[in-house]
């Protein structure tokens, strides 16, 4: 015990104040960014990237077409940055990605064509799930983490969110080991054959109303298992996804800026 007490008056408080205080570090690797003014549209950008996230788009009002990101399958490598020898393309610290909408995260964005629901039933089942959100995950949420054939990394930032340093439980947040008891399942992989039906069963064991946040490119596009014949490409193939949360792998605030975007509490 007096142990204990010495090493509280040693260190302090460890825990960090995210998302009350914003973190500023310089080791931090967000999204990529394009300065324009430098690009002489030689596209070794486009051609470096390994997932095909660099794309042609009409960003920032430019005349003709500018490269741009599809942050949903960026892996932050890094490759382009190293391929541009003209300095145009720069990593930010910008981690606060998430979105619900994942159109939001692309430059070319996808095209969902569904001719049985209308855009006003697309608008009145967003507002009924938000103040069902708020309703039922105002002050607390269950987590069921799920990995569907990651690599492992988005899982250990999954993990850090329990340690001291962030303590997610501080904000009424925690992980349950069952399905039955979750509110919300956090998907990481890109969704292997032979994790596939074993997705399905914990969502379907899930209880209503609940909420699915795709962690990583992986779990959001397909990342670098892309179009694989042993993968689907992304969470949303398989299961309707709440929030997209991008990196590889997105940093733990990033991951409680995404689980508080999901229950209107960002």
């Amino acid at each position: 015990m007096y142990n204990a007490i010495k090493k509280l008056f040693q260190y302090g408080t460890v825990t960090v104040d995210y998302p009350k205080k914003h973190i500023k570090s310089s080791y931090i690797t967000g999204v990529p960014k394009f300065n324009y003014d430098k690009c002489m549209h030689c596209m070794k950008c486009k051609n470096s990237c390994p997932t095909g996230a660099i794309v042609l788009s009409d960003n920032d009002g430019q005349n003709g077409k500018v490269p741009a990101v599809n942050i949903d399958e960026c892996i932050f490598c890094r490759f382009c940055e190293e391929a541009c020898q003209n300095d145009a393309v720069y990593f930010s610290n910008i981690f606060e990605l998430a979105q619900k909408n994942r159109n939001d995260l692309r430059a070319a964005p996808l095209i969902i064509q569904d001719e049985d629901v209308s855009v006003l039933d697309y608008e009145l089942l967003g507002k009924q799930l938000k103040e069902n959100v708020k309703k039922f995950y105002g002050k607390s949420l269950n987590i069921r983490e799920i990995d569907a054939g990651s690599c492992n990394g988005c899982d250990y930032e999954i993990n850090a969110l329990s340690s001291p340093y962030n303590d997610i439980e501080r904000l009424g947040i925690q992980f349950v080991a069952s399905p039955r008891h979750a509110d919300m399942l956090m998907v990481t992989g890109c969704v292997t054959r032979n994790m596939e039906e074993a997705l399905i069963k914990t969502y379907n064991a899930t209880p209503s109303p609940k909420l699915v946040v795709a962690v990583g490119a992986c779990a959001c596009s397909g990342g670098i298992f892309k179009n694989s014949y042993a993968g689907r490409n992304g969470v949303d193939s398989i299961l309707p996804v709440d929030v997209y949360i991008p990196g590889c792998p997105p940093r733990p605030q990033a991951l409680i800026y995404g689980i508080l975007k999901a229950i209107g509490r960002s």
